[in-house]
Parts: structure tokens; sequence; C-alpha cells
């Protein structure tokens, strides 16, 4: 069975590895099983988390109750699962650090894999009357049937 790895999780995947090298280097192996575990469990929240994201994002998921009842029960599922890795002895610090590693993943994957930046040509005055048809909210000119409904 082959696992498809998004390239963030490709990313979380080889940071949180490197974590897990680092603690058996330079600390205990129980600190670094904690962290192994605690990035285990980091990984499996982050994939699911990703999964329904972009299903939401494609519009195969609405806003309803699906949605908070999934992301209710990941929650449920995360706080059962660092419970019981507490509960067996876990080193929280290292718990709490793999638990982290998801969070230098997604700012270096966001860094890397943003959209490239495009030249534009310089802004109208600010006293142009283009900027009455310009929504800064969605970074686009404003629909005219959406302004007649308000």
């Amino acid at each position: 069975m082959i696992v498809r790895l998004d390239p963030m999780e490709r990313l979380n995947f080889g940071i949180s590895a490197g974590a897990v090298a680092a603690g058996f280097a330079l600390a205990s192996p129980m600190f670094a099983m904690s962290l192994a575990f605690g990035a285990a469990i980091e990984a499996a929240n982050f994939r699911a988390l990703r999964a329904a994201a972009s299903r939401l994002f494609d519009g195969d998921l609405t806003m309803g109750k699906a949605w908070a009842a999934g992301f209710g029960l990941r929650f449920g599922f995360l706080a059962i699962a660092i419970s019981l890795a507490l509960n067996a002895g876990a080193h929280p610090v290292g718990l709490v650090l793999g638990l982290s590693t998801t969070i230098p993943a997604v700012v270096l994957g966001a860094i890397w894999m943003r959209p490239p930046v495009l030249e534009t040509g310089p802004a109208p005055p600010p006293d142009d009357p283009s900027w009455d048809e310009w929504n800064p909210w969605l970074a686009r000119e404003r629909d005219p049937a959406a302004s007649e409904e308000d």
C-alpha cells in the first residue's frame, strides 16, 4: 500500500524526523519516543485537517454539521491520544514539541509554495473614481449584481 503525501505533509515529516533524531542524540530515549509519538499524533491530525480543508475549498463539504462534527471528532481523538500518552509515562515536553512540529512546516511550506509575486503598474491616485469599483475584501472589482442586492 502506497501512501501519497502532499508536499506540506512531506515537509512536516522531514521536520518531525529531524526533531526525533535530534531528540535521540541530545536527550533521553523516552524524550525522543515522546517526541515521535507527539509528531505521529500531530501528523494524523494535520492530514485529516488538510483533507477536510481541501474538500471544503473544492465545494464538496459545506459549512454545516459535518464540518463541525469532523472538527470536534479530531480534537476529541487528539485529547484522548495525549491523555493516553501522558498516562503511559510520556515526557510532557517531548510530547508538546512533537505536537508542535507542524508549525514550522506550515510556515516554511507557505513561504516556499506561495504564488509568484506579479509586477503591477502604479496604483491610481486616492481620489480616482475607479476605487469605488474595487472590493478590498476580495481584492477584485466589485460585482455590480451583488452591489444591487445590498
